[in-house]
């Protein structure tokens, strides 16, 4: 099996500007995340960046980085670029590796891609991991989400999926009920390069722009979304000066 993978980059970020440069134990962050990437089973690990400093920081660790537009509304816009740019067919299978993750295990890049080429009913295909905490649950920043017996996705979703109705009847409830199928998506992607060509045909969907999450598009679209528990822990990505700084430490511990 033969896969890429795409890491979007940019600059701009609400809460921490200049994201993918900043420093961890002496190299910049996109740097971590490209030398992840490339210690999984990956054919070619692309960084698809609209930023000049960026493109220069890759090249300067000797990575490779496809200049993209401005334009694009999402990183899956990105990556149907680069898929173009380089000419990939439309049988072949794309990762999506967020640029903010340095610390993602190789491991799952491989299950992702693979799972993606071991169900031809899908297009697409992500992961999630168990989720026990029931302020996690109610969490709005916790994407959740939940699957038929074949392992399709069937929604995704900000509020608390699946809803234990009864358990929640009661009085002081704490956490959740045993046995309770919650799962918090990962977001890590696989696609196929002809859902991208598709995808960026298609308007943004109702349920897309009520819950601002992409993936909605493609199950509006009807399109089959392949997800499996991930086959290692995945830490959370950077998004804020505080989870810079633990992550700042725990590579310099482990330097």
């Amino acid at each position: 099996m033969s896969f890429y993978v795409v890491i979007p980059a940019r600059y701009a970020s609400t809460r921490l500007p200049g994201k993918p440069l900043k420093l961890i134990a002496g190299k910049p962050m996109i740097q971590h995340t490209y030398e992840r990437a490339c210690q999984s089973g990956a054919a070619a690990v692309v960084v698809a960046t609209d930023d000049i400093r960026i493109a220069e920081a890759v090249e300067a660790f000797g990575g490779r980085v496809c200049m993209t537009s401005a334009e694009h509304h999402s990183g899956t816009d990105r990556l149907q670029e680069v898929a173009t740019t380089l000419v990939l067919p439309e049988d072949a299978i794309v990762v999506n590796v967020q640029g903010d993750e340095p610390l993602i295990p190789p491991s799952v890049i491989d299950q992702v891609a693979a799972n993606l080429a071991a169900h031809p009913a899908a297009s697409m295909a992500t992961l999630c991991e168990p989720l026990s905490s029931l302020a996690d649950f109610q969490n709005p920043n916790v994407v959740k989400v939940v699957a038929d017996e074949r392992g399709h996705a069937l929604y995704f979703s900000r509020a608390p999926i699946p809803w234990p109705r009864d358990h929640f009847a009661q009085a002081a409830v704490d956490e959740l009920p045993q046995g309770l199928p919650a799962r918090r998506h990962i977001g890590l992607y696989a696609y196929r390069v002809a859902l991208l060509n598709r995808f960026v045909r298609w308007p943004q969907a109702a349920l897309e722009r009520w819950e601002a999450l992409e993936q909605l598009r493609v199950l509006a679209a009807g399109e089959a979304i392949h997800i499996e528990l991930a086959s290692a822990p995945v830490p959370g990505g950077v998004d804020t000066p505080e989870d810079l700084a633990r992550i700042q430490t725990y590579l310099e511990t482990e330097e």
